[in-house]
């Protein structure tokens, strides 16, 4: 790792923190109540509340809280759902576009519901502007809103003391989706629009090419058969090709919710890769700080709604720090790039691009270095967002997202997903020291008990089980390695990776696994939807059995959250738990992918 990409990563962590900690001040004054948006605004948040006949004022138990996640997100489900099998009889839709297949749309409808947006279709040849819009860009604003909601009132079982409830739901999600999400999303959106990200409803623009391509395709009869010479071989016409079909479409003001969502779903197939979504270093720069910004801020806000604000700068801190290795680690593995090619002399150019890095799959204009912070970014949140193909990633290249999804993407993480479950393991790693020192563990004021650790064992233990029975399933049948391109080492990378995004909800692929088939969309659909309600149910029962529980006081023998302690030892914890899961199927993929190749050099 040279001075240019240290700089780079250097500099993006500064801006990104800088920008963190405001925002996070004014995300707790605004679901506090506190803030001067909330005040100036309250007839009109009260008005949305009359017309969806809640009561504002009513607070939930964490089965209630938990209740109403499940319905309003199944019901969003079955919307779009709806809306996927529908789109070809509903209006702006300019190109025509036929209704999703029913695996399909199910596995879709599903993917943006969990905040997962894993994709297994073009967009550009899939979803008219309706599609993309109503259904897509309105999941990405509330499954975003979503994972904020569950994570603040995690934090309200830390804050409050013998209380029986952690808040109101819908209060919640109002709150984030209006005085959070929506603003920064015009932000953003109108950023990226000035540096070239289309935002228009026109149909797709036929243009004429600079060159005019000539190729050969066979002639076809009247039924669409091949027609043949009389000798039986194919009649061949010359054919030429001098315009290409740009598509167009609504682009920004999704771009710009699904990088602050943590969303990851492109508009266009090719994702941040394609330059009608992210056309410059500038854009590709600011969607990383968008993608990192609330979950990085929502720390700050775990430290100020419970009274401690060091308590929530050591999760951030901790977070930083694998950040910033997890950078190293992947931009390293793609400048030293493959060294078989390094032993080629044949080819003298090949040896000298090789030389520089690995640029197989990168854009020119990010360039490795900005093409790593990207997948580090992408994977250790829960967004999927990619601006390189991850496929073409040296196999410690693709190591490193892999195993940050595989983590439980809690470094940073996705929008309230990756807080609620660095705290989870937070609450591990004091289980476990106070095992060591014969203390009855405590975080921020609270007692940790039995009932508190089994639903912990359960939110850290889920999404391994389905990432490793979905794996095996899928290398075990016929259906699962008939998606198999690539034999070997890779090909399994391929699958595991698969399922490593769909239950953690990440959304990325290796890609090279052909996915868009009936066995593939069910599985990693219930793997989705698991994933995230399976975890999301824990997080709310401990929050319910803290709020009820009395705040204890700081004595000689509590053990220090806020130091630079407790940060090592809630990263060990991280590391230990996390990773040792998926040792064995990590060496059968990228360990082994990596040996081969330096064996073969």
């Amino acid at each position: 790792m040279n001075a240019d990409t240290f700089t780079q990563t250097a500099l993006f962590i500064i801006v990104l923190i800088a920008l963190a900690i405001p925002l996070g001040r004014y995300i707790a004054d605004v679901l506090d109540g506190s803030s001067v948006v909330v005040r100036k605004t309250k007839r009109f948040e009260d008005a949305l509340y009359r017309i969806a006949g809640v009561d504002a004022d009513a607070e939930m138990s964490w089965k209630h809280y938990a209740l109403a996640v499940l319905l309003f997100n199944a019901l969003g489900a079955l919307v779009l759902y709806a809306l996927l099998r529908l789109q070809h009889v509903l209006p702006a839709n300019p190109q025509g576009m036929a209704a999703m297949t029913p695996d399909a749309a199910f596995n879709t409808a599903v993917s943006f519901v969990t905040n997962t947006n894993w994709q297994d279709y073009g967009g550009e040849s899939t979803l008219g502007y309706l599609a993309q819009m109503l259904g897509l860009t309105v999941q990405n604003f509330l499954s975003a809103a979503t994972g904020i909601a569950v994570v603040i009132a995690l934090i309200r079982g830390f804050k409050r003391h013998s209380a029986q409830t952690i808040g109101n739901f819908w209060v919640d999600l109002t709150r984030t989706t209006l005085y959070v999400l929506a603003p920064l999303a015009v932000v953003f959106a109108l950023v990226f629009v000035s540096q070239g990200v289309i935002q228009n409803f026109r149909p797709y623009q036929d243009v004429s090419t600079l060159q005019v391509t000539s190729y050969q395709a066979p002639q076809t009869d009247a039924q669409g058969n091949a027609a043949k010479d009389a000798r039986g071989n194919p009649v061949m016409r010359e054919m030429k090709a001098d315009k290409q079909s740009l598509p167009m479409g609504p682009v920004a003001s999704q771009e710009a919710i699904k990088m602050l969502g943590t969303n990851g779903g492109g508009f266009f197939n090719a994702n941040s890769a394609h330059p009608f979504e992210n056309p410059t270093p500038l854009s590709n720069f600011m969607q990383m700080i968008a993608m990192l910004l609330i979950p990085a801020a929502l720390c700050v806000v775990f430290g100020r709604m419970i009274g401690d604000r060091r308590q929530g700068y050591a999760v951030l801190a901790a977070m930083t720090i694998a950040f910033a290795a997890a950078c190293v680690a992947e931009i390293s593995a793609e400048q030293a790039g493959n060294p078989l090619f390094a032993s080629l002399h044949v080819d003298t150019h090949a040896s000298a691009l090789q030389a520089g890095g690995n640029m197989e799959g990168k854009e020119t204009r990010f360039g490795i270095a900005q093409s790593g912070i990207f997948t580090v970014a992408t994977t250790a949140a829960s967004c999927g967002a990619v601006d390189a193909m991850h496929d073409s990633l040296t196999p410690l290249g693709g190591l490193v997202p892999m195993l940050l999804i595989q983590l439980g993407e809690v470094i940073f993480g996705g929008v309230g997903s990756g807080l609620y479950g660095m705290l989870v393991f937070a609450l591990l790693a004091v289980f476990v020291a106070g095992l060591m020192i014969g203390r009855t563990p405590e975080y921020a004021g609270k007692k940790i008990e039995s009932f508190e650790m089994k639903m912990v064992a359960i939110a850290i233990l889920l999404t391994p089980l389905l990432v490793l029975a979905g794996t095996s399933v899928a290398v075990l049948t016929a259906s699962g390695t008939a998606g198999i391109a690539n034999p070997g080492a890779h090909g399994f990378s391929e699958v595991l990776y698969a399922f490593s995004s769909a239950a953690n909800n990440n959304g990325s692929a290796f890609a090279g696994l052909s996915v868009n088939t009936p066995f593939y969309n069910v599985l990693l659909g219930i793997a989705m939807w698991l994933g995230r309600f399976g975890s999301i149910v824990p997080v709310l029962a401990i929050a319910g059995s803290l709020a009820a529980k009395k705040r204890l006081a700081v004595t000689a023998g509590t053990l220090p959250t806020h130091g630079p302690l407790f940060v090592v030892l809630l990263l060990g914890t991280l590391l230990l738990v996390g990773a040792l899961t998926y040792v064995p199927a990590l060496a059968l993929g990228p360990v082994v992918e990596h040996l081969t190749m330096i064996a073969a050099h």
